[in-house]
């Protein structure tokens, strides 16, 4: 169950994605190239620094969804878990990704450009970049993020 504080940044993040992609979703047949794409700060669940565009849906509904994240360079996410599924795919750069509930740079795999990672719901994982990288998530929302250690939620840091 969401916070009072979760609910309202996922409602403030949820108008801003309905705004941005309700007229490019209106028809069937969807088509999004790189300049139409509207980059944002990513939602206050994650830590400040990236950026995503939702490509399809909305990740804080019901229903499916892609959006991309855009991780700047030592960008990290500490260890968490999502309700639902999730299948990454990373567009550029390389994600390190590991499973566990420590971050370990020695337990990461390096996902370069072009690879594919499907998590199970409710499988422990962090994820950090050397340098900027963008990945796509695909998924059925609505999309959460569960840090395993509280202090690390960047909503508690606010």
């Amino acid at each position: 169950m969401m916070d009072r504080r979760t609910a309202v940044a996922s409602l403030v993040f949820s108008a801003a994605v309905a705004a941005l992609c309700a007229p490019a979703f209106a028809q069937e047949e969807k088509t999004l190239t790189p300049h139409q794409m509207k980059w944002m700060d990513a939602p206050p669940t994650l830590p400040k620094g990236a950026k995503v565009t939702v490509l399809m849906g909305d990740p804080f509904k019901p229903g499916p969804f892609v959006m991309r994240l855009q991780a700047p360079a030592n960008y990290k996410i500490p260890p968490h878990w999502h309700s639902q599924a999730e299948q990454l795919t990373v567009i550029s750069g390389t994600l390190y990704l590991g499973l566990g509930e420590q971050m370990q740079a020695k337990g990461a795999h390096a996902l370069p450009a072009g690879s594919f990672h499907y998590l199970p719901a409710k499988e422990h994982h962090y994820a950090y970049s050397k340098g900027p990288a963008i990945v796509q998530i695909n998924g059925d929302g609505p999309f959460d993020i569960n840090y395993l250690n509280a202090a690390d939620d960047p909503q508690k840091k606010m």
